[in-house]
């Protein structure tokens, strides 16, 4: 097993075999803000229904935006740490939709 990367930089150079699949994955999952230890982005080749995804240090978690916002799935998350991630959501709401509408247009 591989040390963790002390930078998304090393990660990335460790995950992906090349530089160019590397931009590839992240062009893929843009991140849409980080807060609060958590990163919030989107997979761009996943289902219609608006939702976010959150990484945080010991997991991740999905948020549906639609038709409210409630958690969809997690793994690896503490229980304080899926309600943070909740209240980030709920907080950011707004620019969250933007940032959907502007990366899944139409």
């Amino acid at each position: 097993m591989q040390p963790a990367a002390s930078s998304p930089k090393e990660g990335v150079k460790r995950l992906f075999p090349s530089a160019a699949s590397a931009r590839i994955i992240l062009l893929m999952s843009p991140t849409v803000f980080r807060e609060g230890g958590f990163r919030f982005y989107f997979f761009s080749r996943e289902e219609s229904r608006m939702h976010v995804h959150v990484q945080g240090q010991n997991g991740e978690a999905k948020f549906w935006l639609e038709p409210s916002i409630e958690l969809s799935q997690y793994v690896g998350l503490s229980q304080r740490e899926i309600n943070e991630a909740l209240r980030l959501v709920q907080e950011h709401q707004n620019d969250i939709r933007s940032a959907w509408h502007k990366h899944f247009p139409g």
